[in-house]
């Protein structure tokens, strides 16, 4: 047994059973908090706040789209600056209308990078370029993958893959595109151009400002290997083929896909350094229930049912150390990381906790007395939420700027 799976299988320590008595257990039966007369006021509250801003963002890509024309460095830090936004917007409609419990573990290899920031929030210092990798829990494990970009600053600079049907979504598919999103047909022979050229755009060297050397553009591609995310139908379906590939079927996941990710590492090799790994579970079904079947984006947003608290073990790789050679052994190797991450679930589902290595190292000034228990047992806890709505603003920014710019040119005329 390897040093990494004993650590996975270790008893919560005394800290982690205290924290216990200070957080919310799960509930056999998450309810719903609202009727039918508020889910009809929330819907269309959340929703036109949603879309007003989703279309002002649009129209911001819109008007920035001739700066690729012009000066393609300009156009990509314009659309991450749109990108930032959309993260903003997100995370604004979870705080107000699904408030969430974020807790963060991780192992030994990110030990020092998780934090508390000095107004009580998740602080994260990952690397600006990684390559991120998780378990599909449910449609809005990119919601919570998102927030995290944002405690790391990264907000503007996250790329996902996602399926290609998502694009032809009105308005949010285009703005997708904007940001440089890559969208997969699930057919290899197709995929693999696609694929190949986004990442030739994410090799592109600049010229940093404060570094007399070429640097990479900062970058989190975030992949979800197992395609899609956790049901009994895709449960059934993913066992099925691993009895014929006599594969051991997983207690808590899917069979991962090992193909694009291992396109992505070869094509990143020498050009990123770390794979980190989020393993994510969500806190309210009980055991042995799909949180597909509690959380959703109508049920979490609409019906006032979001999960008790999001938890998310994280541990990294080096690129290096990753057999990116062969493809088999690259097979072999992503299946026992999704090996371990099912212990990990296992214990998730025994004792209410991942495990963590992180106590000791996590800074915390102004921790609330209950994330001071939290910390001294090696987790991070705090409500996915802006740090100050002010933030906001900077959505609209872009538009009263040229708005401003209309009017004096106008008054030049006149």
């Amino acid at each position: 047994m390897s040093s990494t799976e004993a650590r996975q299988r270790k008893p919560p320590t005394a800290e982690a059973t205290e924290l216990q008595k200070h957080t919310t257990k799960p509930p056999t039966d998450p309810r719903l908090k609202h009727g039918i007369a508020m889910q009809i006021l929330r819907s269309l509250l959340l929703a036109t706040w949603f879309d007003c801003c989703i279309i002002i963002i649009f129209v911001t890509q819109l008007i920035g789209s001739p700066l690729y024309f012009i000066n393609k460095q300009w156009y990509y830090l314009y659309m991450a600056y749109t990108k930032q936004n959309f993260g903003l917007v997100i995370t604004a409609l979870t705080e107000w209308g699904s408030p969430t419990l974020f807790r963060v573990s991780g192992d030994e290899s990110v030990r020092g990078q998780l934090h508390l920031s000095e107004d009580g929030m998740l602080q994260a210092d990952f690397p600006e370029r990684l390559v991120l990798i998780a378990n599909h829990q449910i449609y809005t494990d990119w919601v919570y993958l998102w927030w995290f970009a944002y405690t790391n600053v990264m907000h503007g600079r996250i790329f996902i893959i996602l399926k290609d049907s998502l694009k032809k979504i009105p308005v949010v598919g285009q703005g997708m595109m904007f940001y440089g999103f890559i969208f997969l047909a699930r057919k290899w022979l197709s995929d693999k151009a696609r694929i190949e050229y986004r990442l030739q755009k994410l090799k592109t060297k600049y010229m940093g400002n404060k570094s007399k050397d070429s640097q990479y553009d900062p970058m989190w591609l975030l992949i979800f290997p197992e395609g899609t995310n956790l049901s009994i139908n895709t449960k059934r379906r993913s066992d099925a083929f691993g009895e014929k590939q006599g594969l051991p079927s997983f207690n808590h996941q899917i069979l991962p896909r090992s193909t694009g990710l291992f396109f992505c590492l070869q094509q990143l090799r020498g050009t990123v350094e770390w794979v980190y790994d989020s393993t994510i579970a969500y806190e309210g079904p009980p055991k042995g229930v799909y949180p597909d079947k509690y959380f959703t984006l109508r049920s979490t947003y609409l019906q006032g049912r979001p999960p008790t608290s999001v938890n998310m073990h994280w541990r990294r790789f080096a690129i290096a150390d990753i057999p990116l050679d062969d493809a088999k052994e690259f097979e072999d190797w992503l299946r026992a990381r999704w090996a371990e991450k099912d212990r990990l679930l296992d214990q998730y589902w025994e004792t209410g906790r991942f495990p963590s290595d992180l106590a000791g190292t996590i800074e915390a000034k102004n921790a609330s007395t209950e994330q001071k228990v939290a910390v001294d047992a090696g987790y991070v806890e705090s409500y996915v939420r802006l740090h100050h709505w002010i933030e906001l603003g900077q959505i609209f920014a872009a538009l009263v700027g040229l708005a401003v710019v209309c009017k004096v040119v106008c008054s030049w005329f006149h």
